[in-house]
């Protein structure tokens, strides 16, 4: 099933097969990234921080450079659903707690994590761990 591995940049409003594709996925020594991003409302990100970060992001997995990273961008909802204590993205396996974030997957886990003002130093040393 292609939705089990990551091409490229691909973005997501309803996923709830994501938690399972991830785990299952299928390629030994496969490294994959996560980003956990709020919602477009009235034509751009609400959440202050993930605008502030969405340039680098969006520019480090550009799919039609080479070598670029595999990216699944998730949209956690609008300000309300965000802040909903039921929002999927809060329990686990995410455990998301603040956007932006971005997770780095291996072998479907976990193994690197970066939230919000991490990101702007801390992405170029993710991706090469």
């Amino acid at each position: 099933m292609e939705l089990l591995s990551i091409r490229s940049w691909t973005e997501v409003e309803d996923c709830r097969w994501i938690t399972s594709a991830l785990i299952a996925l299928p390629e030994p020594n496969n490294t994959d990234y996560v980003i956990f991003y709020s919602s477009i409302v009235d034509g751009q990100l609400w959440c202050p921080d993930c605008r502030v970060v969405d340039a680098l992001v969006k520019d480090t997995f550009e799919p039609s450079h080479p070598g670029t990273p595999k990216a699944l961008l998730i949209y956690v909802g609008d300000r309300p659903t965000w802040k909903s204590k039921d929002n999927a993205y809060r329990g686990a396996p995410w455990n998301i707690t603040s956007i932006p974030t971005i997770l780095k997957v291996k072998e479907g886990k976990e193994i690197g994590r970066l939230v919000d003002d991490e990101i702007r130093d801390g992405l170029a040393k993710l991706l090469k761990d």
